[in-house]
């Protein structure tokens, strides 16, 4: 059984690689980004709740997220695994998160931790913004991203390094070789 958690900055690719280790090894892969989005879509008390803050600008409430994911979990085909993917991303959610795997009587088996070099990340998301139309996504707001990704989860990376559970890979280069890396670090 796999459970386990990516993490790594923003542009590191841990969405394109939720997708592929979840496929490989056959356990969804679970975006807390994707789960708001059922929620509002599927017009859930809980996706109203969240609809509120998103519509207001403001970030969703752990409370919210922390049923949002707990509800998640509790779905049948988590039973065999799971990848989250942005959740947890504080000490607080992991905490939550050890709750609420514990009523499942179960717990992470590892955490990936995306790596990369910074000026190549901001390179990245630069080439990304400009491709999709962000102009809003400048050097200095990319950077601040990074910083900010860097204070909130520097709490997370440590509690589970502690547990002895993180596996560092490298995400840059070729989607497959980070990949083949990702699926090394696990074996």
């Amino acid at each position: 059984m796999t459970r386990m958690l990516i993490i790594g900055p923003p542009g590191a690719g841990k969405g394109t690689q939720a997708v592929r280790i979840s496929e490989k090894l056959g356990v969804p892969a679970i975006s807390t980004g994707d789960i708001f989005r059922a929620n509002i879509k599927g017009r859930t008390a809980l996706g109203q709740e969240a609809k509120s803050y998103i519509d207001a600008g403001d970030l969703v409430p752990d409370s919210v997220t922390n049923r949002m994911v707990r509800d998640r979990l509790a779905e049948t085909d988590t039973a065999d695994g799971f990848l989250l993917d942005g959740y947890p991303r504080n000490a607080a959610q992991v905490e939550e998160l050890d709750a609420i795997l514990a009523e499942l009587d179960q717990e992470l088996d590892a955490v990936l931790k995306l790596t990369a070099d910074r000026d190549e990340l901001v390179q990245r998301l630069l080439g990304r913004a400009q491709k999709e139309g962000r102009t809003d996504d400048t050097e200095d707001v990319i950077r601040h991203r990074l910083d900010v990704y860097d204070a909130e989860t520097a709490a997370v990376v440590d509690l589970y390094d502690r547990r002895g559970i993180v596996r560092e890979v490298d995400g840059l280069g070729s989607v497959e070789d980070v990949t083949a890396r990702i699926l090394a670090a696990l074996s």
